[in-house]
């Protein structure tokens, strides 16, 4: 009678026997050996590298958040959108949303002492300007009503300073001024804000070589936006709720909506597509490039399945006997090279986790220029996708490496049958 309990396969069973047993030839055991310990190495330092640039793109686009949100409201049409009340009251009874502000953003020139410079303007109501005093533990407000705010890099290469005052206008009022020569009643609009500059920020790159921060109010006179419409609303999420949920439930809000068909939902990728793709396309390429590590030690998994296939040759022409055959056998490798792929697939995963969770926790590999960089180590995040991808991959090729040493080790077994039978 049998035992109760779970029993394994013949075939695994045997080649968890072939796999972890001694060897008569001692060659054998040091070339799996190594075939483990490349495998170890390749997806540790595969997924360690793929998960510091997880951080950095993470980074990136916390910084970008800084100012944008996730996911903006905006018109289809790429004009200013009517909005009220009602309308930011229903986006934040939506349950992911935590906030939903309206904000004025447009292209606009910035003239100071004879030097003019194009600049992205963009307006922030009251709440939206406390965020980011908060976010950026600004000891005071970035901007007030009637000044502005510009960012460093713009600042040094217009030579302009805290305190000094500035003239913005908008080029539609170039245009507009133009249509005044025939139409004097459209004089009194040609009036060109003269703002003061409360700060300077640094916050990114991109934001402090081109924008300029202002109160909503100043920036529809620059850009000539009607009372009651706004470029776009920022939605941000609430506590503890991801982008992608955030954007789901954003867009069922918007098909039910009477009148969400001039409207459409705009999430941070798409509107920094480039910077993002490109960083993307660094990940897999450095999936790519690292997962020839876990090649070469694949193929010198090759190697020692064959000589494991000659060291057994008489246990292979037993199972023969007992009715294996030739699928069966080639079965036995064909695991054989699965539990190696398991085996440094795990351990591999695992020291990554270790390695990324401790420098996470403690930053213990620095930047080597820590004045050129916001952070001080680098950054790391973990993501369950990349652990599966890089592990069904290391595993799919140790089963690919595995097929030329099994159907070899199957003929070998049948070819020593027919010599017996000859004799």
């Amino acid at each position: 009678m049998k035992k109760a309990g779970t029993t394994l396969p013949p075939a695994l069973w045997i080649a968890r026997r072939f796999s972890f047993a001694r060897k008569r030839f001692r060659v054998i055991n040091i070339i799996s050996s190594i075939s483990l310990l490349g495998i170890i190495i390749g997806v540790s330092t595969l997924l360690v590298v793929m998960s510091v640039l997880n951080g950095f793109q993470k980074l990136a686009r916390d910084m970008f958040l800084s100012i944008d949100s996730p996911v903006q409201l905006v018109s289809k049409e790429g004009r200013p959108m009517p909005y009220d009340q009602s309308l930011l009251s229903a986006l934040r009874q939506v349950d992911a949303v935590g906030s939903a502000e309206p904000f004025h953003e447009g292209d606009a020139i910035l003239v100071a002492g004879g030097v003019s410079e194009l600049v992205r303007l963009k307006g922030l109501s009251e709440p939206a300007g406390r965020r980011l005093e908060t976010l950026t533990a600004a000891s005071r407000p970035y901007f007030t009503s009637g000044s502005i705010s510009v960012g460093e890099l713009l600042a040094y290469r217009t030579r302009i300073m805290a305190g000094d005052q500035v003239r913005l206008f908008s080029p539609e009022l170039i245009s507009l001024g133009l249509e005044s020569l025939s139409e004097p009643y459209l004089m009194p609009a040609l009036r060109i804000p003269e703002p003061g500059i409360s700060s300077l920020f640094s916050l990114q790159k991109l934001f402090d070589d081109r924008y300029v921060l202002a109160p909503m109010d100043l920036a529809s006179s620059v850009l000539l936006i009607p009372k009651g419409e706004c470029s776009g609303i920022d939605i941000r999420a609430r506590e503890g709720v991801g982008h992608l949920r955030l954007n789901r439930e954003l867009s069922r809000w918007l098909r039910h909506r009477e009148g969400g068909g001039t409207l459409e939902l705009q999430t941070l990728e798409s509107r920094y597509r480039d910077i993002f793709a490109v960083m993307e396309l660094e990940k897999w390429v450095s999936f790519g490039v690292l997962m020839l590590i876990v090649l070469v030690a694949s193929l010198s998994l090759t190697g020692a399945l064959a000589m494991t296939a000659i060291d057994k040759q008489e246990d292979l022409f037993s199972l023969r006997c007992l009715g294996f055959e030739g699928s069966g056998l080639q079965s036995i490798f064909m695991l054989q090279g699965a539990l190696t792929g398991i085996a440094g697939t795990l351990a591999g995963s695992g020291l990554a986790w270790i390695i990324c969770f401790l420098q996470e926790r403690f930053g213990m590999v620095q930047l080597p220029s820590k004045s050129a960089f916001i952070i001080d180590a680098y950054p790391v995040e973990m993501v369950a996708g990349d652990f599966l991808i890089v592990g069904l991959a290391s595993i799919g090729l140790c089963l690919l490496v595995s097929i030329l040493p099994a159907r070899k080790a199957a003929l070998m077994a049948e070819r020593r049958s027919r010599d017996l039978l000859s004799s």
